[in-house]
């Protein structure tokens, strides 16, 4: 067995069905082995920055590990900015790499490039082959580290010469040791008691509840702890889907962009119970004004993220389950009724909602989708205003629904994680939100939805700029306007059928909810609805970079309509 057919091997043993990448000359060995492997699927991409977000995808709706594959040089580069997005967002990932033959490594050889040194700040681990019957225990190391703990991106460099090389043996390990990485920690029965305690004591308990409940499969038992306590719950960006939107205790997110009510509450809490979440600044703002009046306690399974931001007065260090699970059976029932009562008034004074003018506005778009879907496709965005609509405006029913890039907000995420969300789950409809600048970065992706028979349905946000970027211009910057403008190009209609799929163009409130129905019909291709809304609509709730809660710019309502 040559080193190529048993990294193909010791990926089938761990499991993988499906590989997105694109094939180059240092990793010709690694593709023969594909061709002749017929249990795992590999879907040719169109840019390898989308293999590496279609298999965040794939990991982030399924729950697996997702896998892409490129070849040396600028092939590995490309893959850099869905590294990095993995890392930042703790998606589970292992990125193969094709490289140059190991007598030329560090010669400047054609298409080398040190891929391990590049990802280093961006990667849990990396491993180079050095020797051909290192590879499956490497593979097996490999995605025992991307899952485990903290879940991130790691990289698997293999030489062309090492994937050409014979091995002595292939044996696959049916256990992972690995020195110095023992992510496992046990959770503190004494933290749970003094927990408990601080939650036994609370009037005002707000739950901050993250992406990390997803990761770790314990939206049930968030949902169980926070009806015991009687305490409302604010998500993340990361966390939208933990609790279901239309549950009592739901506050929608906080942070920039949050819902007024919950940015309220967290500052009004006297205790917040931060789970699975980094206190970034995009939620806290002002980091010493945010939460001013409350104690906290922080469950977090990576301890360097525990009191790096806020401090805890409550810090465990474990995995969300079970740390949710003991917390769950040590609390009392609890009432918090006068509490409730406030922020159900918050809510009635500032709902979501937006100036009903007669134009299209895209948070309209997204009460028209979520009325017809009822809320249930698998949700991918891109980032910027349309971003946030989606996020404010979509009703979240369960965990891994909704699709997006988070720490690192990469535009061109969108479009390939909703391709590999439906390579997961082919039967469930998906759907991309996103923005004409954004939906550009990676628009050659229609030509993978199309052979592979991969049918989305995406929303295009049209506002002939980089909308988000020209709110700030229009607030912070005098409305001195650079960089933005694009132009009413291209055609979106157009470009989608020049690719073989559906494209729709809708101007009007009136076309919104037939355009949508019309795409929801179509079974068999992608559709594409290039909705043109006021070019001049900003996201509302808005906390400035740097600001608290107490400079919350509001939406600015004439004809105010209520989400």
């Amino acid at each position: 067995m040559k080193g190529a057919e048993a990294l193909v091997e010791a990926l089938k043993l761990e499991g993988v069905e499906v590989i997105f990448g694109i094939s180059g000359g240092a990793a010709l060995p690694i593709y023969d082995a594909l061709a002749r492997e017929t249990s795992i699927r590999h879907l040719l991409v169109r840019h390898e920055q989308a293999a590496a977000h279609m298999a965040e995808g794939y990991s982030r709706a399924s729950g697996r590990v997702g896998v892409c594959l490129a070849t040396s040089g600028p092939g590995a580069t490309n893959l850099v900015t869905g590294i990095a997005d993995a890392a930042m967002d703790s998606i589970p990932l292992v990125a193969i790499t094709g490289q140059v033959p190991t007598a030329v490594i560090g010669s400047d050889a054609f298409q080398e490039a040190d891929i391990v040194g590049i990802t280093m700040p961006i990667v849990k681990h990396s491993f180079q082959v050095r020797n051909p019957d290192d590879i499956p225990r490497i593979v097996k190391e490999a995605f025992h580290i991307a899952r485990t703990g903290r879940g991130g991106p790691v990289l698997v460099d293999v030489p062309r010469d090492m994937a050409q090389a014979q091995l002595k043996g292939f044996k696959f390990p049916e256990k992972v040791e690995i020195r110095g990485y023992n992510p496992a920690c046990v959770c503190d029965d004494g933290e749970i008691a003094r927990a408990a305690a601080l939650i036994a004591q609370a009037r005002q308990p707000v739950i901050y509840a993250g992406g990390g409940i997803i990761a770790s499969d314990s939206s049930e038992q968030l949902v169980r702890l926070a009806e015991k306590i009687d305490a409302p719950v604010a998500m993340t960006l990361m966390g939208r889907g933990v609790i279901p939107d239309r549950h009592p205790l739901s506050m929608n997110m906080l942070g920039m962009h949050g819902t007024a009510y919950a940015n309220w509450a967290v500052r009004d809490c006297d205790l917040l119970i931060a789970v699975g979440v980094r206190f970034d600044d995009r939620v806290t703002g002002n980091l010493a004004r945010f939460a001013r009046n409350a104690k906290v306690i922080h469950v977090e399974i990576d301890p360097a993220e525990i009191r790096k931001n806020r401090y805890a007065e409550v810090a465990i260090h474990a995995d969300a389950k079970e740390a949710l699970t003991k917390l769950g059976a040590a609390v009392q029932k609890a009432e918090h009724t006068d509490w409730r009562r406030q922020i159900a008034q918050w809510k009635e004074e500032q709902p979501l909602a937006y100036d009903r003018d007669g134009a299209l506005k895209p948070q309209y778009i997204m009460e028209q989708l979520a009325d017809m879907t009822e809320g249930a496709p698998i949700l991918a965005t891109d980032v910027g205003q349309h971003q946030m609509w989606a996020a404010q405006f979509y009703p979240f029913q369960r965990p891994r629904q909704w699709l997006t890039s988070g720490g690192l907000g990469t535009m061109g995420y969108g479009f390939p994680a909703a391709l590999g969300a439906k390579v997961a789950f082919p039967e469930q409809d998906v759907w991309l939100v996103t923005g004409d600048g954004s939906f550009q970065m990676n628009l050659q992706e229609l030509a993978t939805s199309v052979i592979y028979g991969l049918p989305v349905k995406i929303a295009l946000f049209n506002n002939s700029s980089l909308g988000m970027v020209k709110q700030w211009q229009d607030l912070f910057y005098e409305k001195r306007y650079s960089g933005i403008d694009l132009k009413d190009v291209p055609n979106f209609k157009l470009l989608a059928e020049a690719y073989g799929c559906v494209g729709i163009t809708v101007t009007t409130p009136e076309q919104v909810r037939p355009a949508l129905e019309r795409a929801r019909d179509v079974k068999d291709r992608t559709v594409l609805i290039d909705f043109q809304h006021d070019p001049d609509e900003h996201v509302y709730p808005m906390i400035a970079s740097g600001l608290s809660v107490d400079e919350m710019q509001l939406q600015p309502l004439g004809g105010r309509k209520k989400a």
